[in-house]
Order: structure tokens, then C-alpha cells, then sequence
């Protein structure tokens, strides 16, 4: 059994959202330089607020409060999610890696985001 978390960069599905993030980041570094106001700013800010949302309900004391964050962290992956399928359909990069890393957060903030409402529940 793992040990508590002690602040939001031991949890998995944060250090998993940032790898999202960074994944995100190097990604739209190819993108077309008129796209860098456009999707460019689009992808990262939505692969960022992910992992920020995580590493910000960490620190709420309620689970209500918690929950929240991680509901708005779970808006801004599947925000993410279209961005990746428009950046494929526009042809500027192949997004299956950093889908693949998207699909692993989401299960991850699922988990966790369910650890968090059944153990205010009881």
C-alpha cells in the first residue's frame, strides 16, 4: 500500500497531468506559427488547468470543495480531448501518444475523484 500523499506532486494522477501537460507543450511547439494565438494557446492552457485544478483541490480541506476542483479539472481534460482530435483533423501532428496519456489521466481523476466523494460519505 502506497503512503499518503504529502503534497500534490506525489499523486499519480497529477505527476500524470503534468506529463500531459508537457506532452501538450511539445506538441504545439510544431504547430503552424499563425496557430500560436489560436489552438497553440488553446491545448496548453486546457493541458495546464488539468493538472492545476488536481494540484489546487489537494490543498482543500472539504471534499466538496475538492471534488469541485477535480470536476473542473475533469471539464478541462475533455476540452483537451477535442483539441487533440481538431489538431489531428487539421492535420498539424499525430496526436495518438499524448491521447494516450489522456486517456490514463481520465481514469486516474475518475479513481481519485471517487476516492475522494465515497470517503466523505462514510
Amino acid at each position: 500500500m502506497r503512503e499518503p500523499a504529502r503534497t500534490f506532486k506525489d499523486l499519480l494522477v497529477w505527476q500524470r497531468a503534468h506529463q500531459l501537460a508537457l506532452a501538450v507543450y511539445k506538441l504545439t511547439s510544431t504547430f503552424p506559427k499563425h496557430e500560436i494565438f489560436g489552438l497553440t494557446c488553446q491545448m496548453q492552457r486546457a493541458a495546464v488547468t488539468v493538472a492545476a485544478n488536481i494540484a489546487e483541490g489537494f490543498k482543500r480541506r472539504g471534499p466538496a470543495d475538492k471534488a469541485r476542483l477535480l470536476n473542473i479539472a475533469q471539464g478541462s481534460l475533455e476540452e483537451s480531448r477535442y483539441y487533440l482530435i481538431l489538431a489531428q483533423d487539421l492535420g498539424y501532428a499525430e496526436t495518438l501518444e499524448q491521447t494516450i496519456v489522456l486517456e490514463e489521466v481520465s481514469r486516474f481523476l475518475e479513481a481519485y475523484t471517487h476516492r475522494i466523494i465515497t470517503s466523505s460519505a462514510t
